[in-house]
């Protein structure tokens, strides 16, 4: 079973995942791992596809370099053996290239103020020179996606 979180950033996907994976005794794979850097999101859902969920589908340990923010380059590689559950938890774990392996979709939002908000709050200053820049990538992907419209269950 795969489970995607999705939505913009602030909206309570990761503290949603990590509420909900061990009552279902799931893995999470954060998407933060796997975005090569501030422009990367649009290549990533492709990435999570080839690299993570087709080995898995086949009962192979899925692999993929883990991002280096600070490093801003590639690290060690994240190995995700086949999970009974596997929580996809960030932007884009609800695009095209994904759902042939989902389960559920879901789809988190919330007001922009407050998902600002819980963004710096989280990442602090690091992340206030880059938002505009990941908002305007959040909005083309989930709009070229239709993400929101093919969620299953959605929150707010």
């Amino acid at each position: 079973m795969v489970i995607a979180i999705d939505g913009p950033s602030g909206s309570g996907k990761t503290r949603l995942a990590r509420e909900v994976a061990p009552a279902i005794d799931a893995v999470i794979l954060h998407l933060d791992d796997i975005y090569r850097g501030w422009d990367g999101l649009a290549e990533a859902p492709a990435v999570v596809a080839q690299e993570v969920l087709e080995p898995i589908a086949r009962g192979e340990p899925g692999r993929t370099a883990r991002w280096e923010w600070g490093a801003n380059g590639p690290g060690v590689d994240i190995v995700v053996p086949p999970p009974e559950v596997l929580i996809l938890d960030g932007c884009g774990s609800g695009s095209r290239i994904i759902r042939p392996w989902l389960s559920y979709l879901i789809w988190m939002d919330a007001p922009i103020e407050a998902r600002r908000e819980r963004a710096m709050a989280r990442d602090g200053q690091t992340y206030e020179n880059w938002w505009d820049m990941w908002a305007a990538q959040e909005r083309d992907l989930f709009a070229a996606e239709g993400t929101p419209a093919a969620a299953d269950i959605r929150l707010t």
